[in-house]
């Protein structure tokens, strides 16, 4: 495929995901605002660290600083546009790539969270595809240092998920499975809209638990209390999709279906849901660094992204008439931690 890619942040999913296209053969270049990261980069190439040795790359694609993007003006005009940036900078990144696109390039929505309609609003929805991350675990550890954390083709599950926002398969969205299954597998869906708020329902359970106690992922699913928050986080999440006609998929592996019964008191249903829970941690994870994306970034003093995970679940039940109160605790737990009034700790769920 002779196409021009960008990838507007290089960090965990956009770098891992971005290398591994330019290791691959592909006309890559990542965009990325932290100058040590790309620095690295030029000087040493991005090092993308798997769970076994063998998985180890160090790839070497082109990288410009925000400060450089004006270079691309004097360049082929780009095909296809990944805006792997945070939530809260979706819409800038978008309104500065756009001016770069060919006539026929589109923009990819490659984060957490549901952006395509904030992406659609500057580049317009003929522009606009979803690409989901669904079980790829990964972190910037360091600059130009990536590493992933669960194992690649695991099992029954995609790594990734593309689609179009219509449904439609298209020549595009197949061309693009087939560019990304070159680095892991891809499933192309026709159900972008109910894949996105499966995820959603997945980071709402998982991201935000981890940002106010600070434990790591399988950590949160091995402490019973925590667990049952965290089941109810989801079961919340699934009936305010189910509420808004999304055809949901599997949640974490979990039937959609189950973890709401679950949430709410079936006990088959919960002794089901928590089996799966505990049995996830497992020797195919690197437990010692895997945390939620939510997480790392507590970890690492920056911005979180509750208001865009937690807090969509939260107005989409309002609108819908299912109200998510556990949902509603738990971004006010965040939100205490990441304005440095409490510092991360179980407690914060317990009292949920």
């Amino acid at each position: 495929m002779d196409k021009r890619i960008v990838f507007v942040g290089a960090g965990a999913i956009g770098g891992y995901t971005g290398g591994n296209l330019a290791q691959n053969g592909f006309d890559v270049t990542l965009i990325d605002p932290w100058p040590e990261h790309v620095e690295a980069i030029r000087k040493d190439g991005l090092a993308l660290e798997g769970v076994t040795p063998d998985e180890f790359v160090l790839a070497r694609p082109k990288i410009l600083h925000l400060t450089e993007v004006q270079h691309l003006a004097k360049e082929r005009p780009i095909d296809i546009a990944f805006i792997s940036m945070k939530s809260y900078d979706t819409e800038w990144a978008t309104t500065m790539i756009r001016q770069y696109l060919a006539p026929t390039g589109y923009v990819v929505s490659l984060q957490n969270c549901i952006n395509e309609e904030r992406i659609a609003a500057i580049v317009g929805w003929g522009k606009t595809v979803g690409a989901i991350a669904a079980i790829l675990s990964a972190e910037l550890y360091a600059p130009g240092k990536i590493r992933r954390t669960g194992a690649k083709s695991p099992p029954g599950h995609e790594v990734y998920r593309v689609g179009e926002v219509h449904g439609r398969i298209t020549k595009r969205i197949e061309e693009l499975g087939d560019m990304i299954r070159t680095i892991d597998t891809c499933k192309v869906t026709d159900n972008l809209w109910g894949e996105r708020w499966s995820k959603l329902c997945v980071n709402g359970m998982h991201n935000g638990v981890s940002a106010a106690s600070g434990l790591s992922g399988n950590d949160m699913r091995q402490d019973e209390r925590v667990r049952r928050v965290i089941i109810r986080l989801g079961g919340e999440a699934v009936r305010i999709g189910q509420a808004q006609g999304y055809r949901l998929e599997d949640i974490a592996g979990q039937d959609a279906e189950t973890l709401a019964r679950a949430a709410e008191g079936d006990r088959a249903a919960l002794d089901a849901v928590e089996s799966l829970m505990v049995a996830l941690r497992n020797s195919q994870q690197r437990s010692e660094y895997q945390r939620p994306s939510m997480g790392q970034d507590m970890q690492k003093g920056r911005r979180t992204e509750i208001d865009f995970i937690n807090g969509v679940i939260v107005e989409c039940g309002r609108r819908v008439g299912h109200p998510a109160p556990t949902h509603e605790k738990l971004i006010a737990a965040v939100k205490r931690v990441e304005l440095g009034l409490a510092p991360p700790s179980r407690e914060h769920l317990y009292a949920i």
